[in-house]
């Protein structure tokens, strides 16, 4: 089940950098970092990436703070407790998904925010580790959906906590650091995709509201080890017998 949840949190990090309120603002986002723009990026590639990989470890520390706190806390409640959390964190679940489908509408997390730089820390790559953990304490509210499911499921197994918090970290960092090595190339990818990307958070909405059910049944075992589908396989062979 360990795994299973862990490659949720990694999807569910792609998924929140794909975000249509957050993806279209990146590339030129990393290149003001690096005192640069999208088109002069071409000669400054690696001066880009550097600073995009000092802004993914800062939010990546926060995150894996927040898991080591999440793992602590949790991990010391009673039993009884944990069962209730799995209940609360699978309504959380498939309440984010429903809102990720679209099948609810939420004002706050569906305003736009932008990211600005307002003040340096000297150097760039300490301003980028900064802006990177703000970025991550003062969350965008559009993607807010997606890191409160996977804040959800850790409810649910609270001993993975810190690994699923790390997941959704690499999830969401790996994209950027691809942005920041093709920082024009992406740009104009961002532009021709922005129309489709809604269609990913759809799906995996879908995917967060059969997993909320399972985890609030407390049934997430049966994914992981897919009784299900051998239950299935199953019981089509048998009525296959029978006919």
């Amino acid at each position: 089940m360990d795994n299973l949840n862990i490659g949720i949190a990694f999807i569910a990090g792609i998924v929140s950098f794909l975000s249509p309120c957050v993806l279209p603002i990146i590339p030129g986002f990393l290149t003001y970092l690096a005192g640069t723009s999208v088109g002069e990026s071409t000669g400054k590639r690696m001066r880009i990436f550097l600073n995009s990989l000092f802004f993914v470890l800062g939010f990546s520390v926060i995150f894996a703070l927040l898991g080591v706190l999440l793992n602590t806390v949790l991990e010391s409640v009673a039993y009884e407790a944990q069962a209730w959390l799995a209940r609360i964190g699978g309504l959380i679940i498939i309440f984010f998904g429903l809102y990720l489908t679209g099948l609810i509408k939420i004002k706050f997390l569906e305003q736009e925010h932008k990211v600005e730089v307002k003040k340096r820390f000297g150097s760039q790559y300490l301003t980028s580790f900064f802006f990177g953990a703000a970025f991550a304490a003062g969350w965008t509210p559009c993607v807010g959906a997606v890191l409160g499911a996977i804040l959800g499921l850790a409810a649910t197994s609270p001993g993975s906590a810190f690994s699923l918090l790390l997941s959704y970290s690499i999830g969401l960092g790996v994209p950027f650091l691809i942005v920041g090595l093709f920082t024009a190339q992406a740009s104009a990818w961002i532009k021709a995709s922005v129309s489709w990307l809604k269609y990913v958070r759809m799906i995996f909405g879908v995917i967060l509201i059969v997993l909320g059910i399972l985890a609030f049944t407390q049934k997430l075992s049966l994914v992981a080890n897919f009784d299900f589908v051998n239950n299935l396989l199953l019981d089509t062979s048998g009525t296959e017998e029978s006919l």
